[in-house]
């Protein structure tokens, strides 16, 4: 048995707090830079070296590269043979949260209550999901989420007669109705298979795969590249000005489902979809 003290907890949640919203992961930021020439009209090629423009302030100055700095969403794979010491790992994680983005200078944007919209002034809580793993390890990954993109998110709870152009086409059209909306080009999260909040749950984790990295499955890894040419064909463009760059990544995680069902889910994620990960 291991123990862990949570202040580790605390200090790391901050840490990749502040990492994730002031540094793109690299793979994710050379596709943007190599979208750019991609883009053979105006705006669209302004746009793009113009995101490429942030992306380097963002470094220079060391700031967020969105003023949207998110709500932070906290996945931790725990191993089972951990034991945290000296407090809850709850409490831990949201104390990690409202220090990284009070030291960070993050823009804070939770509100307490869905209906009295009063701010909670640290951007806690966080949305956190806990998974116990083998192991002595623990994996934190925080994924700050802006409401530009969750706001254009949807979930569909389709029959097992759907076929698999109906979800191909309904997906499209998810992007398609965002328009410019989630600050595209995007990077679209889909889960498929689970019920009704598994299937939300794999459309966010998948936002948090590498870009570089495609399905295990090859059925699903040819369904990603079909959804990408399909929606690169929409002409929404940077920051919906109309270009061949709508998307810059597609990524679906499936789950066993029920045999009366099939739900479908879209989480949109910007150009600059977050995320930070360390292992204890």
């Amino acid at each position: 048995m291991r123990e862990i003290d949570v202040s580790l907890i605390s200090d790391t949640v901050r840490e990749l707090c502040i990492k994730a919203n002031k540094v793109l992961p690299l793979d994710l930021e050379e596709i943007v830079r190599n979208s750019v020439g991609l883009e053979n009209t105006e705006p669209a090629h302004g746009v793009m070296c113009a995101l490429c423009d942030n992306l380097d302030a963002a470094k220079e100055l060391d700031i967020p590269i969105c003023q949207d700095c998110g709500m932070a969403v906290v996945f931790a794979e725990i191993g089972q043979d951990v034991h945290f010491i000296n407090g809850s790992f709850e409490n831990a994680v949201n104390e990690g949260v409202g220090r990284g983005y009070k030291d960070g200078y993050l823009r804070c944007s939770v509100v307490g209550d869905p209906l009295r919209r009063v701010n909670t002034g640290d951007n806690t809580p966080a949305v956190l999901h806990t998974k116990i793993v083998e192991g002595d390890s623990v994996k934190i990954t925080v994924a700050p989420k802006g409401f530009g993109s969750e706001n254009m998110s949807r979930l569909r709870m389709f029959t097992p007669s759907v076929t698999r152009e109906e979800i191909i086409e309904w997906i499209v059209d998810v992007v398609r109705t965002a328009g410019g909306n989630p600050c595209p080009p995007v990077v679209l999260g889909v889960g498929i298979g689970g019920d009704f909040e598994q299937c939300a749950y794999l459309a966010k984790k998948a936002l948090c795969r590498s870009v570089s990295e495609k399905n295990g499955d090859e059925f699903y890894a040819a369904l990603e590249k079909e959804l990408l040419d399909k929606i690169n064909g929409l002409n929404i463009g940077p920051q919906g000005f109309g270009g061949n760059v709508t998307a810059l990544s597609v990524a679906v995680e499936t789950a066993p489902t029920h045999i009366a069902g099939l739900p479908v889910a879209v989480n949109v994620g910007c150009h600059v979809t977050r995320h930070a990960s360390k292992v204890l």
